[in-house]
């Protein structure tokens, strides 16, 4: 059963965030819920609610719908490679919560992310001459300052630096969403939503809480 108004708006954003620990746990665990899709597209026809915002790569194992295990019109699905923040997305986040109705975003980070590779090997892809991939790595180097240990080896074969890359990329997102919207910094002062971030372990499907 799609979800309703009146449902959307009972929940609160802890409700939100428990139905997508419960639904990672049943992906895990390969015991989905079941899904009569046709159905979902009757109800959701007219109207969506969903209850969550997920900002996730563009990788194709980190599909947020199938890592939480959710249905149609259940979750707003913002993907960029990297997840990182850009007004857009923010714009997005902003409908999602202040006009849609959903009560929570999560930035979901993934290991052993190809954009974040890209970034520790910057010099192998700036020479490829891929204007605007190279543009796109450029939004990594905030959170790499932040991690990186003089002395160390800048690469994506150092799994170390990649991993810590990856969970301050997370963090930095989310101090994007609060410094850069006023709109969802206020909704989350005045606790109608929630904002999170998680990483998804591509290796066992689990999804760790930060």
């Amino acid at each position: 059963m799609a979800l309703t108004a009146d449902l959307q708006a009972s929940l609160t954003p802890e409700d939100a965030l428990d139905m997508l620990k419960e639904g990672n746990k049943r992906f895990v665990k390969n015991l989905n819920s079941n899904k009569d899709l046709l159905t979902q597209v009757n109800e959701t026809c007219d109207g969506q609610w969903p209850f969550a915002v997920i900002l996730s790569c563009i990788d194709s194992r980190t599909s947020a719908e199938l890592i939480f295990d959710q249905g149609l019109g259940d979750i707003f699905s913002v993907r960029i490679a990297g997840n990182f923040i850009n007004q857009d997305i923010l714009g997005s986040m902003e409908y999602g919560c202040a006009v849609a109705g959903s009560k929570l975003i999560v930035v979901l980070g993934h290991t052993k992310c190809g954009a974040l590779k890209g970034a520790l090997d910057r010099d192998t892809l700036e020479s490829l001459g891929m204007d605007n991939l190279n543009h796109l790595i450029q939004h990594f180097d905030v959170s790499l300052d932040r991690v990186y240990i003089k002395g160390e080896k800048k690469s994506s074969e150092n799994e170390n630096l990649l991993e810590r890359l990856n969970h301050q990329n997370i963090y930095k997102s989310i101090e994007d969403i609060r410094r850069k919207s006023s709109v969802l910094r206020t909704m989350e002062k005045d606790k109608k939503i929630k904002i999170v971030g998680a990483n998804y372990n591509v290796t066992s499907g689990v999804v760790e809480w930060l």
